[in-house]
């Protein structure tokens, strides 16, 4: 069946002239005269058998159903140009890979690690993308996605990577004079937005006494908590697998035990099994599971 699109001028007109809210302003961009970005809308409102805008003297309004279709073609052109920029920067013998990834996760854990699998893939690129809500995989232009467990996901293949334990962490200087497990509740304690009881959970599961644990900053990011510790902001309870390079160099230390509840489980997501996925998903999968499973972070 043949499609019903309209052409890429017209779309590229109309969008134009429902950003900048004026035809004279999209024809500038375009470099087109307003008569031709008002001739293409008039095709596009023809094909369509909609009217996009209203139009009042010489000015123009955008219409509800305008509005919408604006929104979605843009996002369409988006795509189409930043999957062609992908291609056109590729190596006639190599891939691209998309992965829609938790930020902190991928600056924490997986860029520091990535330069190995390009060592061993150098042909295959990996895009990474921020998405920090699970989604519909399929159809979403993401080969794989690297999240949290979740009911959403049900349907695709989902591997697990990593468990979430949260461990106080401080630099030596916050401690400067203070001892023992009673030092943690005279410390300012920091919070991370979407957790906040996990200070009250801690001291449950650990028995150290903290008076009144919601009292401290927040913060939205697993991130911003421990630059806010390096900055000497406070305590930080975060995953222990984000500040290994910071425990390991001595600017953080945690002399408190970690948790024993793991809060979350980071998973690859894909939309297959991976002995059915195209070779390069097949190799990043692998890649990623081994490294994964190096750090034991993934008993109970």
């Amino acid at each position: 069946m043949r499609r019903k699109i309209p052409s890429n001028t017209a779309l590229m007109a109309f969008e134009a002239a429902a950003r900048h809210g004026s035809f004279a302003r999209a024809a500038n961009e375009l470099s087109l005269t307003e008569g031709a970005i008002s001739r293409q809308i008039g095709r596009l409102e023809a094909f369509l058998g909609v009217t996009l805008f209203e139009r009042i003297g010489n000015r123009v309004r955008l219409l509800p159903n305008g509005e919408r279709y604006a929104n979605q073609i843009r996002e369409l052109l988006d795509r189409l140009d930043r999957d062609s920029q992908y291609l056109m920067g590729q190596p006639s013998d190599g891939a691209n890979l998309d992965i829609a990834i938790i930020p902190t996760f991928a600056m924490r854990w997986l860029i520091p690690r990535l330069s190995r699998f390009q060592q061993k893939h150098p042909n295959i690129t990996v895009h990474l993308a921020e998405r920090m809500e699970p989604f519909v995989l399929s159809g979403s232009g993401f080969d794989a996605a690297i999240h949290f467990e979740h009911p959403a996901w049900t349907g695709m293949r989902t591997h697990q990577l990593l468990h979430e334990v949260l461990i106080p962490v401080c630099p030596p200087k916050l401690l400067a004079g203070e001892e023992g497990m009673t030092a943690l509740d005279k410390l300012p304690r920091l919070h991370r937005r979407q957790n906040p009881e996990a200070w009250q959970l801690y001291s449950q599961e650990t028995g150290i006494s903290l008076t009144n644990p919601a009292i401290g900053a927040h913060y939205d990011l697993h991130a911003m908590l421990i630059e806010a510790a390096l900055a000497g902001l406070g305590v930080a309870l975060v995953p222990r697998l984000y500040v290994e390079r910071e425990l390991a160099l001595g600017s953080l230390i945690a002399p408190w035990p970690e948790g024993k509840t793991i809060s979350k489980t980071f998973c690859l997501i894909l939309p297959e099994p991976i002995e059915l996925s195209a070779e390069p998903i097949q190799a990043f999968a692998q890649w990623i599971l081994d490294e994964a499973k190096k750090t034991g972070m993934l008993e109970s």
